[in-house]
Formats: structure tokens, C-alpha cells, sequence
């Protein structure tokens, strides 16, 4: 940009200036021609004098620029920097949210799988303390069966580590008592079976034979619960099973 200065009162004055000593000189020499030539060297003079830039102001605006430009580019990256750590931030973020939601997700497959294996034992234990004998097997069949004797044969039928979840059981369900009957529901025997009749898939002497009933309501509790233990905390939760 170039910055003109106003000069017209010093270029006329110049003009007039050289005017008048331009006539004095062409008096003196006697010539007419030499009054024109002055004037307009003084015009010409006035006219280069206005095209003159001013260099300061024009060196300072190019500085005043360049700050400028210096100024956004530092704007530009810090903005820059700012987006980069702000993304930065929400990828650590989100690194955090799956490494722990991976880690809980991996404690619970664990802790389920404990407890399967666990269920798996106890399943294991239960039919393996299981005695298989149709019609009582290897108990003398009897004209009837004392509590006592009823429970002896539930020990070695249930096993030990399952027998007192059984034995609680039926103590609610029966009393020990391997003819008991509930006539509004037809419930019978030890473990009340719903009906009597579903005893029969262990043995036909079902009514009359506990070693048949404590047979069968252990195969019950294993399928039904996983275990007499598994039905038990059922039980305590609902007063049934």
C-alpha cells in the first residue's frame, strides 16, 4: 500500500517559485521561451513528490501482519493440542470402562463356574451315597417300621453328606412317618409325594415300603434341586419343595 502526502500549496509554490526566477532569467537573456520550461519541470516535480510512500508506516503495517499471522498460527496450535488431549483423555477413559467391565465380566464366569463345579460335586456325592434297590433291596421287608428304623435306612441310602438336609425335610413333610397321608391333597409317604402314585417309578411297594419313598425322594431332590441340600434352602425359602 502506498501512502500518498499531500503536497499541492508546495508544489504551487514551488511552480510559482520557479515561474518567477524562470522570468527574470528569460528578461535577462532577451528570450520569451524559457518562462514556460520551469513550470513545468515544477509541476512534474509535484507530482513525483505525491507518489512518494511513506517507508515507516508502510514497515510497520507489514510488522503489525506478520504478528498477526503469528498470533493465529500459536491460536491454530494450541487449539490443536487442546483437541489432541481431550481425545487423548476420552480414549484412557474409555480403555478404563473396558478393562474394568472385561475384568468383572471375567470374575463372574469364574464365580459361576465355582459354583457349578461346586453343584457338581454335591450332585456327585448325592448318587454316588444312593442305594439302587427295588423293593427295599437289601432292607427284610417288614409288617411295619419304626422311625428309627426308617432312618437308618435313609443314612445309608442319602449318605452322610446330604442326610441331614434330607432328614430335615422330611421331618416337616412326614414326621418320619412313611404312611402319612394328607387327605385333601393325596400327598404321601415321608417326602409327601404329589401324588402317591409318582413312586411307583421306584418301586410297587411304594405304600408300604420307606426304603422305596426315601429312594425315590432322593431322586426327586437331585433332579429337581441338584441335591436333598439344594431342596432344603428351597424349602426354607418357601415351606415347600
Amino acid at each position: 500500500m502506498t501512502t500518498r502526502i499531500s503536497v499541492r500549496g508546495f508544489a504551487v509554490a514551488s511552480a510559482t517559485a520557479v515561474t518567477t526566477v524562470g522570468a527574470v532569467v528569460g528578461v535577462a537573456s532577451g528570450g520569451q521561451q524559457g518562462t514556460a520550461e520551469p513550470a513545468e519541470l515544477a509541476a512534474a516535480d509535484a507530482t513525483l513528490l505525491a507518489d512518494i510512500p511513506v517507508g515507516g508506516n508502510t514497515e510497520t503495517q507489514t510488522t503489525s501482519l506478520s504478528q498477526q499471522a503469528d498470533s493465529q498460527s500459536e491460536a491454530a496450535n494450541a487449539a490443536a493440542k487442546k483437541a489432541a488431549e481431550e481425545d487423548a483423555r476420552k480414549q484412557a477413559a474409555k480403555d478404563a470402562a473396558d478393562k474394568k467391565k472385561a475384568t468383572e465380566a471375567k470374575k463372574a464366569e469364574e464365580l459361576e463356574k465355582k459354583a457349578a463345579e461346586e453343584r457338581e460335586k454335591e450332585l456327585a456325592a448325592s448318587r454316588s451315597s444312593e442305594r439302587t434297590a427295588p423293593g427295599g433291596g437289601d432292607f427284610p421287608q417288614q409288617a411295619s417300621y419304626s422311625v428309627a428304623e426308617v432312618k437308618a435306612m435313609a443314612q445309608q441310602i442319602v449318605g452322610g453328606g446330604q442326610f441331614q438336609c434330607f432328614s430335615n425335610i422330611v421331618q416337616r413333610e412326614s414326621t418320619w412317618n412313611y404312611q402319612a397321608s394328607n387327605p385333601s391333597s393325596g400327598a404321601y409317604g415321608l417326602v409327601q409325594a404329589l401324588p402317591g402314585t409318582k413312586m411307583a417309578s421306584a418301586g410297587a411297594d411304594w405304600r408300604t415300603n420307606p426304603a422305596t419313598q426315601i429312594k425315590w425322594g432322593v431322586n426327586y431332590m437331585n433332579d429337581r434341586y441338584g441335591s436333598p441340600c439344594g431342596a432344603w434352602e428351597f424349602w426354607q425359602a418357601n415351606h415347600w419343595y
